[in-house]
């Protein structure tokens, strides 16, 4: 993991864990598995180490998965992420599930049926990290559409459906069509991407090749490959940057100098 990206995935989970109402919950969700003791430990553990043991299994499990979701979401397009990060948090999750038990029990989770318990924490934890993931995709899909101090958005917004107009991510060319990225999705237009890049005014932006224009407020990690370079977006899939363009995107701050 780069620099850049690791900093993100950290900043991400640092704000997850001092906002107040992350910390109510994770308090909630461990009080209510504490009373209900699933898996057994209503039985085999007393209320006190019931307590102790849920609060930690929830948190670090948290922990896990933020983290895991933070760092893979800037590297994978929107589509594949909604895939792949459920599944792989899932084996996060229950790696650190079983790592517990071990540190804390001395024993798999479940004792003699310890197999069908692991796959049952599996498919809990890749069902609780979608349905986290699509409520944190909805709510990226109705910000506002990005705007200047007067209020004014992007020319290029109106040539989108409504439910699609949000802060300008990427223009890309694809054959004599462009096509927009948004944080509330993408759209094909016929538009000569010179014309487009012009409608962008004034989100501060770059063309950084010759198909690809990147809003400098959704870059989110560069990097160098050779002489060239590529960009992490916050929203789909890296955009990369020709020879001719690194001076510009050095300007900008987003490579060192």
């Amino acid at each position: 993991m780069t620099g850049p990206q690791t900093q993100v995935a950290l900043r991400e989970m640092r704000d997850h864990f001092t906002h107040p109402a992350t910390l109510v919950a994770l308090g909630a969700v461990a009080a209510v598995l504490t009373l209900v003791g699933p898996f057994g430990t209503d039985q085999s553990l007393s209320a006190g180490f019931r307590a102790f043991y849920w609060l930690t299994i929830v948190t670090a499990t948290y922990t896990a998965g933020v983290g895991l979701d933070a760092a893979l979401r800037p590297r994978l397009p929107h589509r594949v992420a909604l895939v792949i990060n459920p599944l792989v948090t899932g084996l996060a999750v229950t790696g650190v599930v079983i790592l517990i038990n071990l540190l804390l029990l001395g024993r798999m989770p479940g004792g003699p049926a310890w197999a069908t318990d692991i796959l049952t924490i599996y498919v809990i934890a890749v069902i609780v990290s979608a349905a986290l993931q699509a409520i944190i995709m909805s709510m990226s899909r109705d910000a506002p559409p990005a705007r200047t101090p007067t209020g004014t958005p992007p020319a290029i917004l109106e040539r989108l459906p409504l439910d699609k107009r949000g802060p300008l991510v990427t223009l890309s060319v694809e054959d004599h069509y462009v096509r927009i990225r948004t944080t509330r999705g993408e759209e094909m237009i016929l538009i000569r991407l010179t014309d487009a890049i012009r409608e962008t005014a004034p989100e501060p932006g770059l063309r950084v090749h010759r198909s690809h224009w990147v809003a400098i407020a959704q870059v989110t990690a560069a990097r160098r490959e050779g002489d060239r370079a590529i960009l992490t977006m916050a929203h789909g899939g890296d955009i990369p940057v020709s020879r001719s363009h690194i001076p510009s995107v050095k300007e900008a701050g987003l490579l060192p100098r």
